[in-house]
C-alpha cells in the first residue's frame, strides 16, 4: 500500500525548511569552459542555497563531449592528492561538511577520492557524502570498465547518499531493474553495502505490473511518458515521512546533458535543509530539476523557431532558473511505499 503526500504539504512555503544546513562542500567532478555538466551544474545552485563550494575539475574540457570533439585535460590520482596535500598544509581540510563527486575518469583517480573519503571522515565523522557513481547510461558505459569494481567496493561503501541512475545501479548490484520491486531491491541490496541513503534517479519502467505502482499511476500518462525516482533510506525520517518512496514526472521530449550532475547537487542541499525527510528533499530536487528543463526547452523551442539548431540549444538555463532553484513549484508529488 502507499499514499500520497497531502496537497497542502506540497507548497513550498509550508515546508518548514531549515536554515541550518549551511556548510562547506567540496565538489570533485568535470568541468567545461563552455556549457553545464559537473562543477558548472553543481557550484552555482549550491551557493544559491547558502554553500560554500570549492570546486576540484576531475577533467577540464572546453566543452561536454556530446558536442563531438573536445580539449582538455585530465586529472589523475597524484594530481589530486597533491591539492589534498596542499589544503591540508594549511588546515583546510577539517572545515568540509559536504564532499560531492560525480564523473570520475580513471582508476587512479577514483582510488584517490576512496583514500580523501577516508581523510575527511577522520577529520569530521559527521561528513555527508554524497556520491553520484557516474559510469554510463541507457546500458553504455562512459568509464573504463574497471572503475565499477572500486566503486563497488571502494567507495559505495563510504557513501551517505548514492544517487545512482537505473544502468548504474544494475551495474553495482547485477541486478535487473524493470518495474519498482527489482528497484527495491537494488536499493536494499545497495544499503546492505553501506549507504544507507539511496536515491534512483531517471527510472524507466518497462514492466509496471506492480500493484502499488499501477495503483499510484493509475491516472497518469503511459509509463513511456515519465521517469521515475525512487529513494529508501535506513534511517529514523519524521513524522508523516516515509523510508521509502516514488516520485513520477512526465517526460520532457528532449535530451539534456548535465541533469544528474544537478539533481546530486539539488538533493546534497535539500536534504541538508530537511533532515530526516529524505523523500520531501527529493521531491524538492525534482521539482527545481524540472522547473530547469521546462525553460531550457522553452529557451531551446524558442532558438530552433529562429532557425538555429545544434546541442548549444539544449544547454541548460541554470543562471535563469533561480527561482526554480530555490522556491520550485512542487507539481510531481512525493508518494510513500509501505
Amino acid at each position: 500500500p502507499s499514499s500520497s503526500s497531502s496537497s497542502s504539504s506540497a507548497a513550498f512555503e509550508t515546508m518548514n525548511v531549515s536554515s541550518s544546513g549551511q556548510g562547506r562542500v567540496l565538489s570533485i567532478q568535470s568541468h567545461t569552459v563552455h556549457g553545464y555538466v559537473g562543477n558548472k551544474c553543481a557550484v552555482f545552485p549550491l551557493q544559491l542555497h547558502g554553500f560554500d563550494v570549492d570546486p576540484v575539475l576531475s577533467v577540464c574540457f572546453s566543452n561536454h563531449t556530446g558536442y563531438g570533439s573536445w580539449k582538455g585535460e585530465v586529472m589523475n590520482g597524484d594530481q589530486l592528492w597533491s591539492l589534498v596535500e596542499g589544503l591540508e598544509g594549511n588546515g583546510l581540510l577539517e572545515g568540509y561538511t559536504h564532499l560531492l563527486t560525480g564523473y570520475i575518469g580513471s582508476a587512479s583517480m577514483l582510488r584517490t577520492v576512496a583514500r580523501l573519503v577516508r581523510k575527511l571522515k577522520a577529520l569530521n565523522p559527521d561528513l555527508v557524502y554524497v556520491c553520484d557513481p557516474v559510469m554510463g547510461d541507457n546500458g553504455k558505459m562512459y568509464v573504463p570498465a574497471e572503475l565499477a569494481d572500486i566503486y563497488r567496493e571502494e567507495i559505495v561503501p563510504l557513501a551517505t547518499v548514492l544517487t545512482p541512475n537505473q544502468f548504474e545501479a544494475e551495474i553495482l548490484t547485477g541486478l535487473s531493474i524493470g518495474n519498482e520491486e527489482e528497484a527495491l531491491a537494488a536499493c536494499a541490496a545497495l544499503h546492505a553495502a553501506g549507504p544507507p541513503n539511496v536515491v534512483l534517479t531517471s527510472l524507466e519502467f518497462l514492466d509496471n505490473s506492480s500493484s502499488a505502482a499501477a495503483a499510484a499511476s493509475a491516472s497518469a500518462p503511459p509509463a513511456s511518458a515519465t521517469i521515475t525516482l525512487m529513494g529508501s533510506t535506513t534511517e529514523p525520517q519524521a513524522e508523516r515521512c516515509g523510508q521509502r518512496f516514488r516520485i513520477v514526472v512526465p517526460r520532457i521530449p528532449s535530451y539534456f546533458t548535465g541533469t544528474g550532475d544537478l539533481c546530486a547537487a539539488l538533493l546534497l542541499a535539500w536534504s541538508s535543509k530537511m533532515p530526516g525527510r529524505l523523500g520531501k528533499a527529493a521531491e524538492c530536487a525534482v521539482a527545481s530539476l524540472q522547473g530547469v528543463l521546462r525553460r531550457t526547452a522553452a529557451a531551446q523551442a524558442e532558438a530552433e523557431a529562429a532557425g538555429k539548431t545544434g546541442i548549444g540549444c539544449r544547454e541548460l538555463r541554470l543562471v535563469q532558473s533561480v527561482e526554480d532553484l530555490l522556491r520550485p513549484e512542487v507539481m510531481a508529488e512525493v508518494t510513500w511505499i509501505e
